[in-house]
């Protein structure tokens, strides 16, 4: 099986850590190999952006559906189980434990989208939304320290991260999936959470200030279960 750690666990911890620590003792050329396979996958993601989005007037905000929409879109575009062949590989015989997907992760992060590759945005007088999509392919480090929005244009805090939130209900009864929610510095410097997990286009931050910061991560959710040839 291709066992890249799984999401809010093992993986959180591996983005945490620097692209150098994480890509072990990795020979050069396989580190080289590991980030054409996944420089592949980000261009076939790209192949039908940037999206143009329209913008609601109150707060101005990007639609958070066009937004969504754009980010599903781009994801589905990869071919997935290709994607893990190719990675496998290349995968050395003697790489130790989780030494390949460290690295695979890093590839990942060093390679993501920004923003301004993702949504056509002509004013840039707007708020990108603070959407749960938005947030579960927000790479590390990305957006920190910018300024949060609500519904009522008042500043609320900065950005200070994401967490997973084990959400229930929605369709099925006793269905439970997991959504990615922000939290924030307050005036005080106190860390806090949206009291509304379902975000939508309750919060935003500045497209100007977020145009240019890395916005598409793939996540290595998606390579898991895909038998080794």
């Amino acid at each position: 099986m291709f066992s890249l750690p799984r999401m809010f666990s093992s993986a959180l911890l591996l983005l945490s850590l620097t692209p150098a620590a994480l890509c072990g003792e990795l020979p050069k050329e396989v580190i080289e190999r590991i980030d054409a396979v996944v420089a592949s996958a980000y261009q076939a993601a790209s192949a039908k952006l940037p999206c143009k989005v329209g913008r609601r007037s109150r707060p101005a905000m990007l639609r958070w559906q066009d937004v969504d929409k754009c980010l599903s879109g781009a994801v589905n575009l990869v071919d997935w189980d290709e994607f893990a062949r190719q990675l496998e590989a290349i995968r050395p015989p003697n790489a130790s434990t989780g030494e390949f997907e460290t690295a695979v992760e890093a590839s990942l992060s060093k390679q993501a989208l920004p923003y301004n590759k993702l949504f056509l945005v002509k004013n840039t007088e707007v708020l990108l939304p603070l959407t749960n999509s938005i947030l579960k392919y927000l790479p590390p480090n990305s957006l920190m320290d910018l300024p949060v929005y609500d519904q009522k244009s008042k500043q609320i805090g900065t950005f200070a991260g994401v967490f997973p939130y084990e959400h229930s209900g929605g369709l099925t009864s006793g269905t439970t999936y997991t959504l990615i929610v922000f939290q924030y510095a307050d005036a005080q410097g106190k860390i806090q959470a949206p009291s509304d997990r379902l975000l939508l286009d309750s919060y935003g931050v500045p497209w100007a200030k977020a145009m240019t910061q890395p916005g598409l991560r793939f996540t290595s959710d998606r390579l898991l279960g895909v038998r080794r040839k």
